[in-house]
């Protein structure tokens, strides 16, 4: 992450680490705590029942589900431990995962350098390309390249190579203060307090699946489309720095898994995903 981890720890440990305190006692029953948003369709969500096959969030009454959960679930099932959801805000996650509070971060976060320098990344369990999303009647919407946006007001999710990497990269672009979550820059976007989002296929194609407002315009390939690399689409597995048994056994069951298995489950979960801006 860019922003200093230290003073986030400082704020969340105690927090944090009581939240991780109980779950199952039995010294004989092994858990995997992953922690994610339940906030980021179509990667995660909470919802109100167990449709679906969603799995209990830890400490409430709410279920989690979506493609983050359909990974933690085979993972789980493949590993022999048991699965508990907890749900942490965003910028928690690295802590939660350092400080040892969670085993895990399965949250569709992208496997960059500064984050691999505080916690250790499985292999990829998704490769997302980034696209911008923009109302269907704006004069952005037949843009045929990012220079296209020149003087748009744009914005995305904080903490997110989508903001710090990719926006800036929009000639003549009129950054706006990010979001905290994928919804609310959805909401941003839907209102008109901005004019474009950047953020992932998944994100981009959850949201147009149930907003038809919305346009998905992907430059992938182009000339005049964003430079990105390996750690702005490959989305990995955070586990803390050094718990070598624990990152080999994911690898290993990861494996397991094809790119067509990946997409597949993604498009389940676009499926059902509840993304709401109202």
């Amino acid at each position: 992450m860019k922003k200093v981890i230290s003073m986030i720890l400082v704020i969340t440990l105690l927090t944090l680490t009581l939240a991780a305190c109980g779950g199952n006692d039995d010294p004989d029953v092994k858990v995997l705590r992953v922690g994610m948003e339940c906030a980021y369709a179509p990667y995660n969500w909470m919802q109100q029942t167990s449709a679906n096959g969603a799995v209990p969030i830890y400490g409430s009454n709410e279920f989690a589900f979506g493609y983050d959960v359909m990974i933690a679930k085979y993972l789980a099932d493949k590993i022999g431990y048991e699965l508990e959801i907890h749900m942490i805000d965003w910028d928690s996650l690295p802590p939660a995962v350092i400080t040892g509070a969670i085993d895990c971060v399965i949250a569709g976060m992208s496997i960059t350098a500064d984050r691999a320098e505080v916690v250790d990344f499985t292999l990829p369990y998704y490769y997302a390309s980034i696209v911008v999303l923009v109302n269907a009647d704006s004069e952005y919407a037949n843009a045929t390249g990012i220079s296209g946006f020149s003087g748009a007001r744009g914005t995305s999710q904080f903490n997110t190579v989508w903001y710090d990497i990719c926006l800036p990269q929009i000639p003549g672009v009129n950054v706006q203060p990010p979001m905290d979550s994928a919804p609310a820059m959805l909401v941003a976007l839907t209102s008109g307090a901005c004019d474009i989002v950047v953020t992932d296929q998944p994100t981009a194609l959850a949201a147009v699946s149930v907003y038809p407002q919305l346009k998905m315009l992907d430059f992938t390939g182009s000339a005049d489309g964003f430079t990105v690399s390996a750690e702005e689409i490959d989305i990995g597995i955070a586990v803390q720095k050094g718990n070598k048994e624990l990152l080999d056994a994911l690898n290993d069951a990861l494996r397991g898994l094809t790119i067509a298995d990946f997409e597949r489950m993604m498009s389940d979960a676009i499926k059902v995903q509840p993304i709401d801006v109202d």
